[in-house]
């Protein structure tokens, strides 16, 4: 990993969890103390970062963390169905015996770390499980499209919701999926996709309004 791409995983990381709060300047100053890199390698990672919406550079201040917003939220969580759902239904086709084992194997480490409550462990897997689900699509483009849109709602979820679910059972759901992706029920698995994320969206918009 280059200092740049170690930058960038640092910084994504803490603006995602919410460790860098939304509106926070990103000073280079302040950042390499922080991280104890240098300025070449930052400028880098905050550029990547304002691509993917995290970051916004700000006219006289530089960069600062991008601010939440509901309606943001939700055109991120409509978007990713949209490329999910779409890259879902090709690895359905596409996908084999390797891909249904990773699928189980995703599944059952995030049963895991559901069940030990580890808050970090589950966060990883939790995004292991809903990428091996689209690993067979066969396209990086819908891959990368997809790891962008996660981070974008990510950071919504994780500092907002905290590991909380509410009512739900979230595990069931993630089953679910996983079993209609498996038996090849395209259909029945982007919707279940589709119902899983906006289920997520009107719980974080119910903790907002709270």
């Amino acid at each position: 990993m280059t200092l740049s791409e170690a930058a960038y995983a640092s910084l994504r990381r803490d603006i995602v969890r919410g460790n860098l709060p939304p509106g926070q300047p990103l000073r280079l100053e302040a950042l390499r103390a922080r991280y104890d890199m240098g300025f070449s390698p930052l400028r880098e990672a905050l550029n990547r970062l304002q691509a993917e919406r995290l970051v916004l550079a700000a006219p006289m201040r530089g960069f600062v963390v991008a601010p939440l917003s509901l309606d943001e939220m939700w055109q991120a969580i409509e978007a990713r169905i949209l490329i999910e759902s779409e890259a879902l239904r090709l690895a359905i086709a596409r996908g084999g015996d390797t891909w249904e084992a990773g699928i189980v194997a995703a599944l059952h480490a995030l049963r895991l770390a559901a069940g030990r409550g580890e808050a970090e462990a589950l966060e990883a897997r939790h995004q292991e499980f809903h990428l091996a689900l689209i690993s067979a699509c066969g396209s990086n483009w819908l891959l990368d499209f997809a790891r962008q849109l996660s981070a974008a709602t990510e950071r919504y979820r994780a500092p907002i919701l905290a590991g909380e679910s509410g009512p739900r059972d979230v595990q069931a759901e993630h089953a679910a999926l996983a079993e209609a992706a498996i038996i090849r029920k395209a259909d029945v698995a982007a919707a279940a996709l589709a119902r899983h994320y906006r289920l997520t969206g009107e719980l974080i918009a119910a903790r907002l309004a709270a």
